[in-house]
C-alpha cells in the first residue's frame, strides 16, 4: 500500500533545474533510500515533500488525505503526517527528553510536567531507546537525541519519517541502535525515506532504492536487485573505473622527502600529549574510534584549541605555534571535520569564501583586488569541478559535496607546504569522494605537499594513506606502514593488540 506519491515533481532557482519531472513513491512499512550524488537533487525533493520549497509543477497524495496534499510549509507537512529528522538534531540540548518531547505541542497556560514525563518514559521503553524523560538532553549520546527525535515525530503520528543523513555522526554501536528502531518503527508500518551517503548501510537496512541524477530519476529498484556497484555507475552516470586511477596514483606516496613538521609532547586543552612529524609528499593519518582524540590532535597542530606544551618545527626551525593564524604564517592549512560550524560562511559568495584565507595571510588593510579575486575563484571552480551558477552564488545554497570543494579551494590557494584534512569527505557523495582522495595523492606525488588525511571510514584510509597514527583514549598506541597497512590490523590495533 502507498503511504507516499510524488509524480512529476519539478523546482527550479535561477540557472539550476534542481528538479525534472521526479517521481517517488513509497510503501507502508518501507525503508526506501533515496540515493544520488551531491547535486543530484535529493535535499531539493524533500523540501517540496515538507514544505520549505514550493514546488513548479507535479502533484503529491499522501494516504489519509483526500485528493492532492497541498503542503505550503513544514507545519503544513506536519499535520498529514510528514516528519523529518536531520543530520543536525534540532531540538533543545538544555532541555529534558520529555520536555523537548512535548515543546510547541501543549495547549493553554498549564503544563502537566508529571503526565508529560510519564507519557515519555511510557513512548521510550516501546520503542526501546535507553533514556529518561527526566534526563537533559545533552547528557545523552548523539545516536539517543536522534533517535528521541525519532520518538517525537512518531508520536505525533507521522505516516511518513523522512532521516536526512542521521548516521553520520555515529559509531558503528550507535548506528545498530538506530538501525533497531527504523525496523520497530517499519514494523508498526511507517515508512522510512532513509538519506545516507554509506552505501553499506544501504544494504544493510533498507527495502528499494531510488536514485536520482542531475535532478532527473533514474529509476526505482529493489535492493536485492541492484549490486553495489551498479548503484554507483547510476549514481555517477558512469562505470566506477576512476578506482584503478586512484589506485595507480596512489603507488607514487611511497617517496617521501624531508621532515616538513614534527611536534614533540605536543598537547592542547583538549588533547594529551603526544609525538608527531610528517615529510615531504608523505599522506598519513589519524585513526580510531569516535572521541578518540584523532580530531583533538590536529587542532593542537593547528592551534585551534589552547596549546598547553610541546616544542614544534618546521622545515628543522622551532616555530611557536598557538593561534591558527601562527599556522597559517608556518605554510599549514586546515579543513574543520565541521565545515557548517568552522568552514563555509553561508552568506558569503563562492568566491568570498575561497579566497578568505589568502586575505587573512595578506591582512584586511591590503586587501586583494576584484579582478585577483575573480580569477582565484574561476581558477579553482574549474579545477575541482564546483557546480555552482556563477562564482558570486551564496556558498550556503551549494550542495555539501561541493561545500566541501570550495573549503578545500580556500586552503589549496594559499599553497601550503603542509594540509590537514579532517573528514574531507564526510557527508558527499562517492564520485566527489573519489576526485578528492584522487586530489590528494596527486598533490603529495606531484607537488610534493604533506597531507595527514583522516576520515570515519578505514577502506578510505587505507586507499590514501601511507602510514597510519592509531588512537585509543586519546593516545597513540600504534603505527601502521607497509604490510599492516590493512583494516585488521588497524582493528586490533585500537582493541589494544597493537603491533
Amino acid at each position: 500500500m502507498e503511504v507516499l506519491t510524488m509524480r512529476g515533481i519539478s523546482k527550479s532557482f535561477p540557472g539550476t533545474k534542481a528538479l525534472d519531472n521526479v517521481d517517488f513513491t513509497l510503501r507502508k512499512g518501507e525503508i526506501h533510500a533515496l540515493m544520488g550524488e551531491n547535486g543530484a537533487g535529493k535535499s531539493t525533493l524533500i523540501k517540496v515533500l515538507t514544505g520549505v520549497y514550493p514546488k513548479d509543477s507535479g502533484k503529491i497524495f499522501v494516504d489519509g488525505v483526500e485528493g492532492e496534499a497541498h503542503i505550503h510549509s513544514p507545519q503544513d507537512a506536519q499535520n498529514i503526517g510528514i516528519s523529518t529528522v536531520y543530520q543536525e538534531i534540532n531540538l533543545c540540548p538544555n532541555l529534558t527528553v520529555a520536555e523537548n518531547m512535548f515543546i510547541g505541542r501543549t495547549r493553554g497556560s498549564r503544563v502537566h510536567w508529571k503526565e508529560n514525563e510519564r507519557k515519555t518514559n511510557e513512548i521510550l521503553t516501546n520503542l526501546g531507546i535507553p533514556a529518561q524523560a527526566n534526563q537533559e538532553l545533552s547528557h545523552c549520546s548523539l545516536a539517543v537525541q536522534q533517535m528521541v527525535a525519532i520518538a517525537r515525530a512518531v508520536d505525533m503520528n507521522c505516516k511518513v519519517l523522512i532521516l536526512d543523513e542521521p548516521t553520520s555522526s555515529l559509531d558503528d554501536k550507535e548506528v545498530q541502535m538506530l538501525f533497531g528502531l527504523m525496523r520497530d518503527l517499519q514494523a508498526r508500518g511507517v515508512g522510512i525515506i532513509f538519506v545516507t551517503h554509506f552505501l553499506e548501510q544501504v544494504y544493510e537496512v533498507s527495502d528499494r532504492i531510488t536514485v536520482l541524477r542531475n535532478g532527473e530519476l533514474v529509476g526505482e529498484y529493489p535492493v536485492s536487485e541492484l549490486p553495489q556497484v551498479e548503484l554507483v555507475a547510476r549514481m555517477m552516470g558512469k562505470n566506477l573505473n576512476d578506482l584503478a586511477d586512484l589506485e595507480e596514483i596512489g603507488q607514487k606516496k611511497e617517496n617521501v622527502g624531508n621532515i616538513v613538521y614534527e611536534a614533540e609532547n605536543l598537547s592542547s586543552s583538549e588533547c594529551k600529549p603526544f609525538n608527531f612529524q610528517i615529510r615531504e609528499g608523505e599522506v598519513n593519518g589519524f585513526t580510531g574510534l569516535l572521541g578518540s582524540g584523532r580530531s583533538e590532535s590536529v587542532r593542537a597542530i593547528f592551534g585551534a584549541d589552547r596549546v598547553t606544551g610541546g616544542k614544534v618545527k618546521v622545515k628543522g626551525k622551532s616555530v611557536h605555534i598557538s593561534k591558527p593564524h601562527e599556522a597559517m604564517k608556518a605554510g599549514i592549512g586546515y579543513l574543520s571535520e565541521d565545515r557548517k560550524r568552522d568552514g563555509i560562511i553561508a552568506d558569503l559568495s563562492v568566491r568570498e569564501n575561497i579566497i578568505l584565507a589568502m586575505q587573512v595571510m595578506k591582512g584586511f588593510f591590503h586587501p586583494m583586488g576584484r579582478r585577483e579575486m575573480e580569477k582565484f575563484a574561476d581558477e579553482y571552480i574549474r579545477t575541482l569541478k564546483i557546480k555552482t551558477a556563477g562564482q558570486e552564488t551564496p556558498v550556503g545554497s551549494l550542495s555539501g559535496g561541493n561545500q566541501q570543494k570550495v573549503i578545500l579551494a580556500r586552503w589549496l590557494l594559499t599553497h601550503p607546504d603542509y594540509l590537514i584534512l579532517d573528514e574531507p569527505t564526510r557527508g558527499i557523495d562517492v564520485g566527489t569522494k573519489l576526485e578528492i582522495q584522487k586530489l590528494v595523492l596527486k598533490l603529495a606525488a606531484e607537488e610534493n605537499m604533506s597531507i595527514t588525511f583522516i576520515s570515519s571510514e578505514i577502506e578510505e584510509m587505507l586507499r590514501t594513506c601511507s602510514r597510519l597514527i592509531v588512537m585509543r583514549d586519546r593516545n597513540i598506541v600504534g603505527e601502521l606502514t607497509g604490510d599492516d597497512l590493512n583494516q585488521a590490523s588497524v582493528m586490533q590495533t585500537i582493541a589494544g593488540g597493537g603491533r
